[in-house]
Order: structure tokens, then sequence, then C-alpha cells
């Protein structure tokens, strides 16, 4: 599989406050990322995966919605993590 729990305490670990830490919003916008970038991967090779397609727009959907919260409730947080997944252009 290619997202095991090593792999998820190593994301939460770089993008969140400890290992632990699996409910702050930088961590979950991280693991979305990551989730984001294997499904577009996936995508390339089966154009026609209709049920993945979906399922990653949902994703996308959910990490703009954390972006959002994050941007609302600290402005320096939101910034740091943008910077750090290199979200924008």
């Amino acid at each position: 599989m290619y997202l095991d729990a090593a792999k998820k305490q190593e994301i939460f670990s770089k993008y969140g406050k400890s290992n632990t830490d699996t409910g702050s919003a930088e961590s979950q916008i991280a693991l979305f990322s990551y989730r984001i970038a294997h499904l577009t991967e996936h995508l390339k090779l089966h154009k026609k995966d209709y049920t993945t397609e979906r399922a990653l727009t949902m994703m996308v959907g959910k990490r703009r919605a954390l972006l959002s919260y994050l941007k609302d409730r600290d402005i320096e947080r939101y910034r740091a993590i943008v910077k750090q997944l290199g979200l924008r252009k």
C-alpha cells in the first residue's frame, strides 16, 4: 500500500507538532496533499477511472476547506504550510 503507518508518522512529525499530532490542520493538509499527489499519478495512467477521479475531487475540496479554516484562524500558519507544501505559484 502506498500509505502505510510509517509514512503517516513521517508526515505528521514533519508538518505537525509531534508524531501523534494527527488532528492539527497542518498535518491534515499535508496528508491530503500526499494522497492527492498519489491519486493524480494514478489518474495519469488510468484515465477512465471515474471513481478515483471523484474521490480526488472530494479530497481537493476537503483540503481547500481546511486551508480556508486555517486562513481565517491564523494567517501565519496558513502562509507557512502553503510555502512548505508549495501549493501556490
